[in-house]
């Protein structure tokens, strides 16, 4: 495989995955800055074993479908994900709602633990199972995206799963190195980006269940994402406009 077809597939699994692991770490860290940082730190690494544990029978698991059928079903599940992501991200960038704000999420998590801390049993035992929840919920779809890409062609399977894992080991990394929220990554950038690349993929794995003769093969994949965010952007600019105008 060239570096034209391992780097797209890399790219969209490790943008999306650093998303979700960026949302799960402030709430990991608000469980263990409540909670108890050793029952936080192992509900997440516990969710993390389960997550690659799924990805590891899940991916073989694939060859037992006609290509055809997951083509066609990938594509309109990957279509779907991303457009959920591309608007709320051509949303925010428009400043028709607001960009999420990582510390402030940090501060509503402490704040409704610390509520919930009286009627909880065992800190640590609280600490683990919401460590686990919260993992599990934003891990799944992390395995979602890498599974789908490497469903619609199972060769770009591995390339995905190197993305999500590095995604992975930055945000772990950070966590660990800063215990608090990544505040400062450009999140409704990367949504954006991760939005773009996910409808191309998903156009182009519908066309192929269809039958459909794509020109240039593989490559119409970075048409088809130039094509989408262009006209995401002018989406952005649109909706600018109207909301600029309604302030007024």
């Amino acid at each position: 495989m060239d570096w034209a077809h391992f780097l797209p597939p890399m790219i969209t699994a490790l943008l999306a995955s650093f998303v979700e692991c960026i949302e799960a770490l402030t709430v990991v860290l608000a469980v263990g800055a409540v909670l108890g940082w050793p029952g936080a730190f192992l509900g997440a690494g516990l969710a993390v074993a389960a997550l690659v544990t799924l990805l590891l029978v899940a991916g073989p698991a694939l060859t037992l479908v006609p290509s055809a059928a997951i083509h066609l079903g990938v594509g309109v599940l990957l279509v779907v994900f991303g457009l959920r992501w591309l608007r709320k991200a051509v949303l925010r960038a428009a400043g028709v709602i607001p960009l999420r704000d990582e510390d402030a999420s940090y501060k509503r998590q402490t704040l409704r633990l610390r509520g919930l801390v009286s009627g909880l049993g065992t800190h640590n035992q609280a600490a683990l199972a919401a460590a686990f929840q919260v993992t599990m919920v934003e891990g799944i779809e992390v395995i979602f995206i890498v599974l789908a890409i490497g469903a619609a062609n199972r060769a770009l399977l591995f390339p995905a799963a190197i993305g999500a894992g590095v995604a992975l080991l930055l945000v772990a990394g950070l966590g660990l190195a800063l215990h608090r929220p990544i505040a400062r990554i450009p999140e409704n950038a990367l949504k954006f980006a991760v939005g773009v690349l996910t409808c191309a993929f998903g156009i182009f794995w519908i066309g192929e269940g269809v039958g459909a003769a794509w020109p240039g093969g593989d490559w119409l994949i970075l048409a088809l994402a130039a094509t989408i965010l262009a006209t995401a952007l002018i989406a952005v600019r649109l909706l600018a406009r109207r909301a600029v105008r309604d302030a007024a």
